[in-house]
């Protein structure tokens, strides 16, 4: 079965010290560059996605100064700036396509970016003949979440690497690995995988 790996915004900006740090984000940057130098080869497409606002305007209501921190957000990975870069930790020779997502409208699932040369990721998928996905990143109550759903809408066997994930809160984090497991995603280490 043909296989993607999709790695869901692990820039500065969600790592620690980031202007929307994720406790843990340095260590899934590290080892998911760990998991590549293992099993890269098993992997059809690796796909990275990366949140890449407009530095001018709220971003379609996306940035906010008095967030809620569900719907609104601080000023965060704006196109061309260090918070919008990769985490260092996450060595990205193996990435096969780069999505840059949230240009100007709120966007939480790497399905909704595109790549530089403008095909989105279904499209990329699609062409390969991708009929599983593994995926890992930043952050698990969010856009580990949102791609994920949209991951199993695309007709995909997702599994979600547990151990190569962070998310912003606990609960929230559990709450949406259980949504995700009852969408028909399969919880795994990635070692297990």
């Amino acid at each position: 079965m043909s296989r993607a790996l999709l790695i869901v915004d692990v820039q500065n900006d969600f790592t620690e010290d980031g202007a929307l740090a994720v406790t843990g984000g340095d260590a899934v940057a590290s080892g998911i560059t760990a998991f590549l130098a293992e099993h890269a080869g098993e992997y059809d497409a690796i796909i990275a996605s990366r949140d890449w606002h407009d530095a001018a305007g709220d971003n379609g209501g996306h940035f906010s100064e008095a967030p809620d921190y569900t719907d609104t957000w601080p000023v965060h990975c704006v196109a061309g700036t260090a918070g919008a870069e990769y985490d260092p930790l996450f060595v990205t020779d193996a990435v096969t396509h780069h999505v840059r997502k949230g240009q100007g409208v709120p966007a939480y699932s790497m399905f909704e970016g595109v790549t530089e040369d403008g095909l989105t990721v279904g499209a990329v998928l699609t062409a390969g003949g991708v009929l599983g996905a593994d995926i890992v990143g930043i952050a698990t109550d969010h856009c580990v979440r949102a791609s994920a759903l949209d991951a199993i809408a695309h007709g995909l066997r997702v599994r979600i690497l547990t151990d190569l994930i962070a998310g912003v809160g606990p609960e929230s984090s559990e709450a949406a690995l259980a949504e995700l497991a009852h969408a028909g995603a399969e919880l795994v280490e990635s070692a297990d995988a």
